[in-house]
């Protein structure tokens, strides 16, 4: 079974059909660059542009990156413009499809949910953290599978700042960081992190997972166990997909 998958982030909105039995893209995904600003009818135009890219006529997943209630109304947006909140995202992009049904789920969720069916979390109960490290910091939280939806573990406090602010790949790209400088960050964030939830396991996505052999042997003193996405970034679209399915 195929079901598409759009994932929308800070900086690009990528997509693809995806292999449910399998947990795969099916074809080599299509990425537009995030607007800028970031408005809900602009990002609209460039999830259209994905998923017209491949002519695809069924469901459609979609991911947001901020909290989703409902499975259609955004609460938060701290990394698109602002009047993303409040807005319908499902009316508004099923519209813009031209009336094909969509869902549309927290990006970090839906990361999660397809680490947790088909990869790195596969089979692991206890409470596991997925986190995704990107244009800001996102999180899926699981305990014995069953996900804690909308956490948003980024914008936790750290230093007096949002997490994010300090520890996102974007903020290491900007700064100009040193693997070292960076993951000395990201392990002060895993520590609070940790501190508060006692996971078992760390799963590290996002663009940055496909590098983790630069950044992962550099973190010290955390207890959890902490491996790199399986599916790396492509976690979302897969996750996004699963939603359709599921909710079908």
């Amino acid at each position: 079974m195929q079901i598409f998958g759009v994932d929308i982030g800070g900086s690009g909105t990528k997509g693809a059909p995806v292999d449910l039995d399998r947990g795969e893209l099916t074809e080599e995904r299509f990425k537009v660059l995030t607007p800028h600003p970031a408005t809900p009818d602009a990002v609209a135009d460039g999830v259209k542009e994905v998923v017209g890219h491949f002519g695809w006529t069924g469901p459609v997943g979609i991911t947001f990156p901020g909290v989703v209630t409902g499975g259609a109304t955004i609460r938060t947006a701290a990394n698109v413009d602002k009047s993303w909140i409040d807005t319908d995202a499902r009316a508004l992009l099923s519209d813009r499809l031209g009336g094909l049904p969509v869902t549309v789920l927290n990006d970090a969720d839906a990361a999660g949910v397809a680490e947790m069916q088909f990869g790195a979390g596969r089979d692991r109960q206890g409470t596991v953290l997925v986190l995704t490290f990107g244009t800001g910091i996102g999180s899926a939280l699981f305990v014995d599978g069953a996900l804690v939806p909308n956490t948003e573990l980024g914008h936790l406090e750290l230093h007096g700042h949002d997490a994010e602010k300090r520890a996102s790949t974007k903020v290491k790209e900007d700064n100009d960081m040193s693997w070292e400088h960076w993951a000395h960050r990201v392990q002060k964030y895993l520590a609070h992190v940790e501190m508060l939830f006692s996971p078992e396991l760390f799963i590290i996505g996002g663009g940055v997972s496909r590098k983790s052999h630069k950044f992962l042997p550099l973190i010290e003193g955390i207890k959890a166990e902490i491996v790199p996405a399986a599916l790396q970034n492509n976690a979302g679209i897969v996750g996004a997909a699963m939603t359709v399915a599921k909710g079908a």
